[in-house]
This record gives structure tokens, sequence and C-alpha cells, in this order.
């Protein structure tokens, strides 16, 4: 059973590795890990999905409750959220295929996201 954990986290060095760290200390997996700032500059939110048993996935909510650096746990289920994947190509390109790739990435749903004089950054 994979879940997901919203972290509210205080923005401060060494918080991810101490989080980390109780993940691997007791052999538990993290299937994805995001950190980011939130709109208050000292309070951080990490993303961890992570699998297991009944057992497991109460025990990591538990011990993640534990920890100082950590404001709030919020346990979400894998058929309650949406779940996306985000993939960045850098291509060299030149004048003779470059209407080729735009073309290409017309097709397949992909956007240009940066453009240089000889590569494009594309976004899938």
């Amino acid at each position: 059973m994979k879940k997901i954990y919203s972290v509210l986290v205080e923005n401060r060095s060494g918080v991810l590795c101490k989080v980390a760290g109780l993940f691997s200390r007791r052999c538990f997996n993290i299937d994805s890990l995001a950190v980011g700032e939130t709109d208050d500059p000292t309070v951080s939110c990490m993303t961890i999905v992570s699998n297991g048993d009944e057992r497991t996935i109460e025990q990591i909510e538990k011990q993640l409750n534990k920890k100082l650096d950590v404001i709030k746990v919020k346990t979400f289920d894998e058929c309650n959220s949406i779940s996306r994947e985000l993939m960045l190509v850098k291509v060299k390109y030149n004048r003779s295929n470059r209407r080729d790739i735009m073309e290409n990435c017309d097709i397949m749903g992909a956007q240009i996201v940066d453009m240089s004089t000889h590569m494009m950054t594309i976004q899938m």
C-alpha cells in the first residue's frame, strides 16, 4: 500500500537529513521525495511517497510526528491523489532540424520552455 505524506517542517539545514535518516534507520523505503519552501520562509513542505503494510505506514506517521523539526504531518491515500511526472530534455538543434523538433513537440504535447541559439529545453 502506498501512502503520501505532506510534512511541514522547519526550514533549517539538516532537517532533510534527519527525516531521511528516520526512514533509513528503520528500513522504510522512500519512493519519492520533494521539498520546497512555503510562503513562510521559516517553513518547508516535504512530500514523501512511501509504501508498506498497514503497520509500517502507521509507524512512519508516528515517527514523523515525534521529530522536533516537524510541525504537521498529513497522510493521503494514493487513490485520493493525482500524481504526475516531469521530464526536461535539452536538445541541440540547427536550422535544418529546428522546425522538425518543434512540430514533434506539438504532436507529442510537449512544451518548449527555453530556447537559445543552438539549444532548446523541452518539457514533457
